[in-house]
């Protein structure tokens, strides 16, 4: 995968210059239960609310085969993204409430993997819109669905368990879990029904790619990063993993903004390979 031409984050002032483009689509990406309701009591204006669960993961949930947010089929997403009103022209600028964790960089990471250019992740997401005085708006904005976005193809590069249990046997691949430190560590697992993590896999945090107010590294400190904590760079001998295939796209987002190649992600993560591990 090439470098993008575009930059994957964009700043609060820079989005402020292009609101007033036709093409321009905000995107509210919060999750949890009450993500839905805290959308509607503020967010930036015109921005739509997009659901992690029912728009950006498959409906039928098998945790054991895809972990908890698995991809949904491409003829679905496909439609979704048509009732959201992407077109290709559109430019997407994607935020949530946690540094673009939960889950602005999984809608980025999905939209490029269908060849989508013009899309980025509000650096700060919406603490650093409401620092800046990004004009707010209540209620729900409605959507203009277009026709169905035409795709083919995740065009990204996934490994699925098969793969990652192969690459625990092979020095030349590195995976990576971006879990904080005490999940991958096994001292707590608030979610999956085993603690630890996967052979081999080193742990980076996904948290160490923002600084101390919640905005991304520099391109180069996050080069420097990855570079000191990773024996190797190149993007094919890379798997990237957290729980559920989401907060995994921070720190692929993270290296795609440092000017790194977008290496594979392992989408079913540990909430998969826990589960296979407990059934054997």
């Amino acid at each position: 995968m090439s470098q993008n031409t575009i930059n994957p984050l964009i700043l609060v002032k820079e989005l402020k210059a292009i609101q007033s483009q036709n093409n321009l689509i905000i995107a509210d990406v919060r999750f949890g239960e009450s993500a839905h309701q805290a959308y509607l009591e503020k967010h930036l204006q015109n921005s739509i609310f997009v659901d992690l669960e029912n728009d950006l993961s498959a409906q039928d949930k098998n945790f054991s085969q895809g972990g908890r947010h698995p991809l949904p089929k491409l003829d679905v997403f496909s439609k979704t993204l048509g009732q959201l009103g992407i077109q290709s022209s559109s430019h997407v600028v994607i935020y949530d409430d946690k540094n673009g964790a939960l889950a602005a960089a999984r809608y980025w990471w999905m939209l490029k993997a269908v060849g989508h250019e013009k899309v980025q992740v509000l650096n700060g997401g919406l603490q650093a819109a409401e620092k800046e005085n990004f004009e707010m708006q209540k209620d729900e904005n409605s959507m203009k669905p277009v026709q169905d976005y035409p795709l083919t193809s995740w065009q990204l590069p996934l490994a699925d368990f098969l793969e990652v249990e192969k690459a625990t046997e092979d020095e030349n691949i590195q995976i990576v879990d971006v879990r904080g430190e005490k999940r991958y560590n096994g001292e707590v697992e608030p979610i999956d029904p085993i603690a630890g993590h996967i052979p081999t896999a080193i742990n980076i945090p996904f948290q160490e790619n923002l600084d101390e107010k919640g905005q991304f590294l520099s391109p180069d400190k996050l080069r420097e990063l990855y570079q000191e904590k990773l024996s190797t760079i190149e993007s094919s001998k890379l798997i990237f993993h957290c729980g559920s295939g989401v907060s995994a796209c921070h720190s692929i987002l993270a290296m795609s903004a440092a000017g790194l190649e977008i290496s594979k992600l392992y989408v079913g993560s540990w909430g998969e390979w826990s589960r296979k591990m407990l059934h054997g």
